[in-house]
C-alpha cells in the first residue's frame, strides 16, 4: 500500500518542553487513520509539521511523497486542512472564505459546495464576526470537503460542532473514504476515532504508544462491572485480565479486559447474580 504520509523518530522541542520525542507515524492511501491521545500529548505539533508551518529539529517526515518544509507551497494545493480553533477574516463573508480557500487549493466543486452548505445549515452570506464558533469551524470544513484534494488533515475538526452536524460530519468523512481519499483525523474523543477510523495510532508525550486497526488495539480497553450476588464470588482473582478487585460477602467491582468479559460473565452466573 502507498504511505502518504510517513514519520521517523520525528522531534520537535519548545525550549525545555520536547512537544514530539521520536515520533514514528504512517498513513496508508484511502484510509481514514486516527491520531488519538490527550491534549498536549503532540497531535496538533505533528500536524503543524506536516503541513510546513513547524520545522522539525530531526527526523524524516514525508507527506504525498515530498517534504512538507521544502514543498509546501505544492503539497498544500493537494491537501485541506481543518483546525481545532478557526479563526476567518471578521470583515468577508463565510462564502467568501470558504472560495479563497478554494482558490488556494486549485478550485472547488461548486455543486458539492451548496450541498455541503445546506448539509451543515451555514448562512454563506453572514460576515464571519457574526459567526459562532461553531459556524467558524463549518466553514472550514465545508471548505475543506468542496475542495478536490487528495488528502484530508483533520485537527480536532468536530470542536464547537452540536450532535446533528457531529453526525453531518461522520458521513461527509465516510463519503471521501469511499472516494479513495485518505484522511488523518485527530482528536482525544474516543467515540470519533472508532466511529470513522480504520487504523489508530495513539500518541502520549510525543511518541506513539501504539499502533493498528480496532480490532488489534482491543487488548488497551477495560470494562468497569460492579456486580451484587446471592453468595459471595470466588476465583475471579485467578482469571487474565481481572484488575482491581474489591469485594466482600455479596458484592465484588473490578475491571476487565474487554476480551476477557464474556468468560467472566459466565463465571458470576454460578453465584446468583
Amino acid at each position: 500500500m502507498t504511505s502518504v504520509i510517513a514519520t521517523s523518530t520525528l522531534v520537535k522541542t519548545f525550549g525545555q518542553t520536547r512537544a514530539l520525542d521520536g515520533l514514528d507515524l504512517s498513513v496508508v492511501a484511502g484510509e481514514v487513520h486516527g491520531f488519538l491521545g490527550p491534549n498536549g500529548a503532540g497531535k496538533t505539533t505533528t500536524i503543524r509539521v506536516l503541513l510546513g508551518l513547524l520545522r522539525a529539529d530531526s527526523g524524516a517526515a514525508s507527506l504525498l511523497g515530498g517534504d512538507p518544509w521544502h514543498d509546501a507551497v505544492e503539497l498544500h494545493r493537494q491537501l485541506a486542512y481543518v483546525p481545532g480553533d478557526v479563526t476567518l477574516w471578521p470583515n468577508l463573508t463565510g462564502g467568501e472564505v470558504i472560495d479563497l480557500l478554494g482558490r488556494l487549493r486549485g478550485g472547488l466543486d461548486q455543486s458539492k459546495k451548496e450541498k455541503l452548505l445546506e448539509r451543515f445549515d451555514l448562512d454563506p452570506t453572514k460576515r464571519c464576526r457574526t459567526y459562532s464558533k461553531g459556524n467558524r469551524q463549518k466553514v472550514a470544513v465545508v471548505a475543506a470537503f468542496a475542495s478536490d484534494v487528495e488528502l484530508y488533515l483533520l485537527d480536532e475538526p468536530t470542536s464547537g460542532l452540536d450532535p446533528l452536524m457531529d453526525a453531518v460530519f461522520r458521513d461527509v468523512v465516510w463519503r471521501e473514504k469511499e472516494a479513495g481519499k485518505t484522511i488523518l483525523l485527530s482528536s482525544h474523543i474516543l467515540s470519533e476515532v472508532e466511529a470513522l477510523a480504520d487504523r489508530i495510532t495513539i500518541i502520549r508525550r510525543g511518541r506513539a504508544v501504539e499502533s493498528g486497526t480496532l480490532a488489534e488495539l482491543r487488548h488497551l480497553t477495560r470494562t468497569s462491572i460492579s456486580v451484587e450476588t446471592g453468595r459471595p464470588v470466588t476465583g475471579l482473582s485467578e482469571f487474565p485480565g481481572v484488575h482491581d478487585l474489591t469485594a466482600d460477602s455479596d458484592q465484588a467491582r473490578f475491571d476487565v479486559d474487554t476480551v476477557q468479559v464474556g468468560d467472566v460473565l459466565k463465571h458470576l452466573t454460578q453465584f446468583d447474580i
